[in-house]
């Protein structure tokens, strides 16, 4: 099977070249910042993007035409697994808002970024259908 037809694999791919652009946004050790906010930016939503294609595949929200909203997925985590849910609510913020919106530069929260997406990759993987999950 490809990486691409299973989509937990794609979702750390995802998470794989989030990290790859991060390296771009040049650290400075001194101040415990990245320099680049672009490049935050980029990372941040390469890495909700990633969260998902997990999502979608574990939950099975995306049915229809249109872009679920972040409260479909949080519905159908919450009936489905409350950490998943937790997991959701902390990630959104973090890699959607404070790092794809906001840019934000400082190292902590864009540790707390990678570990919240492979936190939600990891628990999707655990509930993924194995007809959509291989």
């Amino acid at each position: 099977m490809e990486i691409k037809d299973d989509p937990i694999e794609e979702a750390r791919r995802y998470v794989a070249n989030a990290e790859e652009v991060i390296k771009k946004a040049n650290f400075d050790p001194e101040l415990l910042i990245y320099t680049d906010g672009k490049y935050i930016k980029m990372a941040g939503n390469t890495l909700w993007n990633g969260c998902l294609i997990a999502l979608d595949a574990a939950l099975g929200v995306r049915k229809g035409k249109g872009r679920p909203s972040i409260e479909k997925y949080k519905e159908a985590a919450g009936k489905r697994d409350r950490k998943l849910l937790a997991a959701i609510v902390a990630g959104y913020d973090t890699m959607h808002l404070y790092m794809g919106y906001d840019g934000n530069k400082d190292k902590k929260v864009c540790e707390a970024g990678f570990e919240k997406a492979r936190t939600i990759i990891e628990r999707c993987a655990l509930l993924c259908p194995k007809e959509v999950c291989a």
